[in-house]
């Protein structure tokens, strides 16, 4: 087929090489892990969201084919006809019970739950009010709702209007969204638990008492807080201490929680109720297949019994921030093992980040380098994410390997 459309889209692919900015994908030839095999050597990756190590867990792997064996491949149907198996029922309350909330419903991942949550609950005379840098899923979801929309600076908290000196545009604080939403019927406030590019934490006690003063639901996606964050791995609402004034979360367990495939909402039980009935992913898509459900059953048990994992995880992160800043890099600060080294104030920061990247990997070392549009113009950064699954050994070698391309490329001294 050739057409007008395949000769604009062949001119705009032509327009990314040239900028350096199409994306190519590496090919993985090994079970995911801190090690893996790239073009036939051995290579430690530190760009997965493995963050606890468990993507090729022996327990996991044990417990999916056990579910294999006994409940088979696939269901072949949604929930509500024939594809509920006791299994789903059994993650469904280990993962309600686990984030402290009433109940739970599965889905493919998390971008379908996001995109299930909003239009069932939410009508054109309700309000979203969401942070301007959520989650391309919680936005997708968004915009297939009839809700009326705010969008609030990121972080700001404050009853303001002013300009963003990031964009040069108008943005308003999440207080002053809340006060032109007043003659909503609802008010949900929407925003993603940890921040996926920056590793930045919402600010969910300020986010809870606006919600609280103002009358409005808190949903969270916590995709990247799930398992890890907290002192019991709870999530964001354990590690900003709102356990129980947050009133829905949606996460996945294609991260920390196994990183397969899947995804949930939990919050109260009407809404999951509701959502049983009307969500559209949830009425239209096949149900999670045994084999993610056995083995995420068994990861929430794993979670339930010790914080090894995220102690060692916690320990990993601080060590590697640490090391980084001492060597010089730019980083951005903060507690999460997502560590984002950034290169905006180099010139041609793009093309530097993806050079440093190649040269990482014959060091030895799997990073990716991350430039617009999914970041922003001159936040280009490559993003290292630590794992329960990396050694000291295998830290001290990815410090290496960055301090000498870093001098090689002149970053650092």
């Amino acid at each position: 087929m050739h057409n007008k459309l395949t000769d604009f889209l062949a001119t705009e692919i032509k327009s990314l090489h040239d900028q350096k900015l199409f994306k190519t994908e590496r090919i993985i030839e090994s079970a995911q892990g801190a090690e893996i095999i790239v073009k036939g050597k051995k290579a430690l990756n530190f760009c997965a969201n493995n963050y606890l190590g468990l993507s090729s867990h022996p327990d996991l792997i044990k417990a999916a084919h056990e579910e294999i064996e006994s409940r088979g491949y696939g269901l072949s149907s949604v929930r509500f006809i024939c594809g509920t198996q006791d299994i789903h029922k059994v993650l469904e309350a280990k993962i309600s019970k686990f984030l402290g909330m009433e109940d739970t419903i599965l889905f493919s991942s998390c971008f379908d739950a996001n995109g299930a949550l909003f239009e069932p609950l939410l009508g054109e005379n309700d309000a979203i009010i969401s942070d301007a840098l959520n989650h391309a899923s919680i936005i997708d979801g968004i915009r297939l709702c009839k809700a009326q929309r705010w969008a609030y600076k990121h972080g700001d908290m404050r009853d303001v209007e002013e300009i963003d000196p990031a964009t040069d545009k108008m943005a308003k604080g999440l207080e002053r969204c809340l006060i032109e939403a007043k003659n909503c019927r609802f008010r949900m406030i929407a925003t993603d638990g940890s921040f996926s590019m920056d590793g930045d934490i919402a600010k969910l006690k300020e986010i809870c008492d606006l919600a609280e003063k103002y009358d409005a639901i808190v949903m969270v996606d916590d995709s990247h807080s799930t398992g890890f964050l907290g002192k019991t791995g709870r999530g964001t609402h354990e590690y900003r201490d709102v356990m129980g004034r947050v009133d829905i979360i949606t996460t996945t367990f294609g991260k920390a929680l196994g990183g397969a495939s899947g995804g949930c909402i939990s919050g109260p039980k009407e809404v999951i109720d509701w959502l049983r009935n009307k969500a559209r992913p949830y009425l239209f898509s096949n149900t999670v297949p045994p084999a993610v459900v056995g083995a995420t059953i068994k990861v929430m048990d794993l979670l339930m019994a010790s914080t090894d994992l995220r102690d060692k995880l916690e320990r990993n992160t601080k060590y590697f921030r640490t090391k980084m800043t001492e060597a010089g890099f730019d980083i951005v600060a903060g507690e999460h093992p997502i560590v984002p080294i950034m290169f905006g104030k180099y010139p041609d920061c793009s093309k530097l980040a993806v050079e440093f990247a190649n040269k990482m990997l014959e060091e030895g070392i799997y990073v990716i380098a991350f430039s617009f549009p999914v970041v922003a113009k001159g936040k280009d950064r490559i993003r290292v994410q630590i794992s329960a699954g990396h050694e000291m050994e295998h830290i001290d070698k990815a410090i290496t390997a960055f301090t000498k391309v870093g001098k090689e490329l002149g970053m650092i001294k």
